[in-house]
């Protein structure tokens, strides 16, 4: 794997988002758990309106929360091993 790889959904020739594939676990789980917290944050506002989409950003926001709840208990098991 290449230490420095583009993120995905930018298609250009020369890539100005990177991740360094080699930072720390603790520091990549935070990001990406960020980045997640941000998106479900979106989708309970979307939710909280009345509408077809409200439906769809609810069953969203389930998975989401679901997957920060993850990322919590993954987060808080690498703080611990970096710990000890």
């Amino acid at each position: 794997m290449d230490r420095y790889m583009a993120v995905t959904g930018i298609n250009c020739t020369i890539a100005s988002l990177v991740i360094d594939t080699e930072a720390p676990l603790d520091v990549l789980h935070e990001t990406a758990a960020y980045r997640i917290r941000t998106a479900t944050q979106l989708l309970e506002s979307f939710a909280s309106n009345e509408g077809v989409h409200s439906e769809l950003a609810r069953v969203l926001v389930t998975s989401l929360r679901d997957g920060c709840d993850l990322m919590d208990v993954v987060g808080r098991r690498l703080q611990a091993q970096l710990s000890a």
